[in-house]
């Protein structure tokens, strides 16, 4: 039997407990599912009681806060098994990438994950996922085997390339509004290692290495994955010494193979180097390539897509975020694309974003008295000034899917038509609420 909590309820609070501590959610029920059973269990309790349902695993997707409905926390689905053999792992629907990692590596093998493994792998791959592996690996969803999900009948299906092809087709990249997904298997990768992390460039620098960086990606190899961010550090004591008080230019490298210090060694001489920290990794290391924070706290960010880059581009970026500027931003980071993101699996996929360059995340000063107006005005300057760059698609996982034109933008207008079909299909009362209502 599954457990229904209210907002009365002790437990009521901490199984609502989200990544981004700045938005709270107020569903009228929560259900902390130990099992698939449990899963189908609420979903016709939420049929029966008129109440719309929304998944839970990790909290990195809580973006908005949310009123009413019912939530399914899916953290305890965490189970991971590796058939290294067929070079197949099947997740379960609350896993975070890490344990799959760890699964994974002993075998010699590691998933195409993104550039944080405390983040849920279900919601990454939903919205197709781009990692530190990307332009060699292409989206981590192109890895995915089958999907396994509660429709909004109760109907536990299988979707994969022979059965429900059409839905497979969707959850490769279009988010959500299909139903909730209990586990997913995917496709590992061989590899004994990572050559990877970041060369880090001081202040006085940052603009130098950033143009080299720039000139850097046009070259036509895909053999790595590079990602540069210019971080405003705090002068707060939990900032360790060499980055505290400091604005620093970090460009992220990443390289499956044996050629990864002969690919790097052009980024160590764009500029004076203030720290390298770019060195063989186990398989198990690979999210010190972004060191991507692991500790809930407030935050707030907008990010999307963009075109080829050029020294212009630079020259904008450096105004908001380099030497002198007083935007209320503490980190602007730009990933390369292109390689393998731009080939779609042999039998199609919804992931959004394939024809663009570059990734854009414009991270805030994490000050909720911020996020309302201060931040938004911000960005949406920010988002102006880049205009030029922008690419007209973008991809769901960098979009506000409650913003209309944002949410349009996520896709291609046939694929975007298409995934509206798909979601009528399986979900026709509108169960699962997905993008502007």
């Amino acid at each position: 039997m599954a457990t229904f909590l209210e907002p009365t309820d002790a437990a009521y609070e901490s199984e609502l407990a989200g990544f981004n501590t700045a938005f709270e959610q107020h569903p009228d029920v929560v259900v902390p599912a130990e099992s698939e059973a449990d899963v189908v269990e609420a979903i016709a309790y939420a049929r029966d009681h008129g109440l719309t349902v929304t998944a839970l695993a990790t909290g990195h997707g809580t973006h908005l806060s949310a009123t009413g409905g019912l939530v399914i926390n899916l953290s305890r689905l965490d189970s991971v098994t590796i058939d290294a053999d067929a070079r197949i792992a099947t997740i379960g629907g609350g896993t975070r990438w890490e344990a799959v990692v760890d699964a994974a590596a002993p075998h010699g093998l590691a998933p195409v994950t993104g550039s944080s493994t405390n983040v849920g792998v279900v919601g990454y791959l939903l919205g197709g996922g781009l990692g530190p592996l990307a332009r060699t690996h292409g989206f981590s969803s192109d890895w995915v085997r089958s999907f396994t999900l509660v429709t909004a009948s109760g109907e536990v299906v299988t979707a994969d390339a022979d059965s429900n092809p059409e839905l497979f087709w969707g959850l490769r990249g279009g988010k959500g509004g299909f139903g909730i997904v209990t586990s997913v298997t995917i496709e590992l990768v061989p590899a004994s290692g990572v050559y990877g992390g970041a060369v880090i460039f001081a202040e006085e620098h940052i603009e130098q290495a950033l143009r080299a960086w720039i000139d850097y990606t046009q070259a036509p190899s895909d053999e790595a994955t590079t990602s540069a961010i210019i971080i405003n550090f705090p002068p707060f004591e939990q900032v360790p010494p060499p980055f505290r008080g400091r604005r620093l230019l970090m460009v992220r490298f990443a390289h499956v193979g044996d050629r990864g210090e002969e690919l790097a060694a052009p980024i160590r001489a764009f500029a004076p180097v203030y720290i390298d920290a770019v060195r063989p990794l186990a398989l198990t290391e690979v999210a010190q390539i972004h060191s991507d924070p692991t500790d809930p706290g407030p935050g707030w960010g907008v990010g999307g897509l963009l075109n080829d880059l050029d020294q212009d581009f630079a020259t904008t970026l450096l105004q908001f975020s380099g030497t002198g500027s007083t935007a209320p931003f503490i980190a602007a980071e730009i990933r390369q694309l292109g390689g393998a993101t731009l080939e779609d699996v042999p039998e199609g996929s919804a992931a959004g974003g394939r024809a663009s360059g570059f990734t854009f995340h414009l991270i805030g000063a994490p000050d909720p008295s911020l996020f309302e107006t201060v931040l938004p005005a911000a960005g949406a300057g920010f988002v102006q000034a880049i205009g030029r760059w922008m690419s007209p698609e973008t991809n769901i996982n960098f979009a506000d899917s409650s913003d209309p034109v944002a949410f349009r933008a996520a896709w291609p207008q046939e694929t975007f038509d298409r995934l509206a079909s798909v979601r009528t299909s399986v979900d026709p009362d509108d169960l699962f609420p997905f993008g502007p209502h």
